[in-house]
C-alpha cells in the first residue's frame, strides 16, 4: 500500500511539471550537449557553428545546438539570423514546443520503476551512495530519486544542475527559433520525442549505470567549463567541442556515444540528403557534438560530395 501511495505522488509530481520543461529534458542527448553561455554578439568576421550545405540544385543550413540557455546569448550572429530568414522550412530533433508530442504516460512507463522496484536494485551500492550524496540537500525527496531510471536520473540531476548555474531550456537555441518559425515556417521534425525516449530507455542496466556515472562526474566540473565550451561556440572551435567528445569516450562511454551520437547522424545526414533534393530552403538545428569529429554530420556530408562551408 505504501509503495502504491508513493508511486502515485511521484507520478503527481511529474506530471505537474510543464510539458515544454519536461520536453526539453530528451534534448540533452550528447555529453557535449550542456551548459553554454554566452555575452556579445559574435563579429561577422568569425566563424559560427553554422554550416551552408549546397547540392547542385538545394542550399540547407545546419545550426549547432545550444539545448539550455541565458537570456543574454541574444541577439544571435546576424549571419545566423539571416540563414533562417532564407529558409522555407525549420527542421529541429524533437519540435518542443508542441506539448501534443508528449505521452506523459508512455514517459512514466519507461523512465520510473513500478511496485517494489526501485533504482537501488538495478545500480551498484556505491553508485547508489553517490547519487544519494548528489541529491543531498536538493530537497528533492529521496523516494522520488528512487523512483526513476538510471537514463532519467541522469537527464534530471543534469537539468538540474544547468538550471543552479542559471541556464533555461526556454532560452535555448531549438525554442529560440522554434517561436520565430511558428506560423511563419514550416516545421518538420529530425527524430521525434518518441525516438529520444525509446532510445534512452532502451539502454541495459550496465549502459544506464554508467551514463548516470559519467553524468555525476561531470557535474563536478560543469560550471568550470562552461566559459571553455563558450568560447568554442562563439568562435565555431570545433576541435575544442570534439576533445570534449573523446574525453566522453575515455569515461566509459564509449558505447553509448554509438547509440547517441554516431548512429542518430548517419540518420540525421539521410534526412539531410531529403532536404538537399526537395524545392524548399531548410534550416536545420542539432545538438552541437552531432556536428563534429569523422563520424560528425559535417564530414559525413562532406564525404557525400556536398559543398560544406562553416560561416
Amino acid at each position: 500500500m505504501q509503495n502504491h501511495i508513493s508511486q502515485s505522488r511521484t507520478f503527481r509530481m511529474v506530471r505537474k511539471k510543464r510539458p515544454r520543461a519536461i520536453l526539453a529534458i530528451f534534448l540533452l542527448l550528447a555529453a557535449i550537449e550542456v551548459s553554454f553561455y554566452s555575452g556579445e554578439a559574435i563579429a561577422n568576421t568569425q566563424k559560427t557553428f553554422l554550416w551552408r550545405v549546397q547540392s547542385k540544385t538545394n542550399t540547407v543550413y545546419i545550426l549547432g545546438s545550444i539545448h539550455f540557455m541565458k537570456p543574454d546569448i541574444y541577439p544571435l550572429d546576424k549571419k545566423i539570423e539571416d540563414a533562417f530568414d532564407k529558409s522555407q522550412v525549420l527542421a529541429v530533433e524533437a519540435d518542443v514546443n508542441d506539448a501534443s508530442k508528449l505521452d506523459i504516460q508512455k514517459l512514466m512507463d519507461k523512465a520510473f520503476y513500478r511496485g517494489d522496484d526501485a533504482l537501488e536494485k538495478h545500480v551498484s551500492g556505491e553508485t547508489y551512495e553517490l547519487v544519494k550524496k548528489e541529491f543531498a540537500g536538493s530537497g528533492i525527496l529521496l523516494d522520488l530519486m528512487n523512483r526513476q531510471k538510471p537514463w532519467f536520473l541522469a537527464m534530471t540531476l543534469t537539468s538540474l544542475k544547468l538550471v543552479q548555474l542559471g541556464f533555461d531550456p526556454t532560452y535555448g537555441i531549438d525554442m529560440h527559433f522554434l517561436s520565430e518559425a511558428e506560423g511563419k515556417k514550416r516545421i518538420v521534425e529530425l527524430e521525434s520525442v518518441d525516438y529520444q525516449i525509446n532510445l534512452l530507455s532502451g539502454f541495459s542496466d550496465k549502459e544506464q549505470e554508467a551514463f548516470l556515472l559519467y553524468t555525476l562526474d561531470e557535474l563536478k566540473t560543469l560550471g568550470q567549463e562552461v566559459n571553455e565550451l563558450v568560447r568554442a561556440w562563439k568562435s565555431g572551435d570545433t576541435q575544442t567541442i570534439e576533445s570534449l567528445l573523446a574525453k566522453s569516450g575515455n569515461k566509459g562511454m564509449s558505447s553509448l556515444n554509438e547509440k547517441i551520437l554516431y548512429e542518430r547522424n548517419r540518420h540525421m545526414v539521410s534526412r539531410i540528403e531529403d532536404y538537399l533534393r526537395a524545392e524548399e530552403t531548410y534550416f536545420v538545428i542539432v545538438g552541437a557534438g552531432h556536428l563534429v569529429g569523422n563520424k560528425g554530420i559535417v564530414e559525413m556530408l562532406k564525404g557525400k560530395g556536398y559543398s560544406v562551408e562553416q560561416l
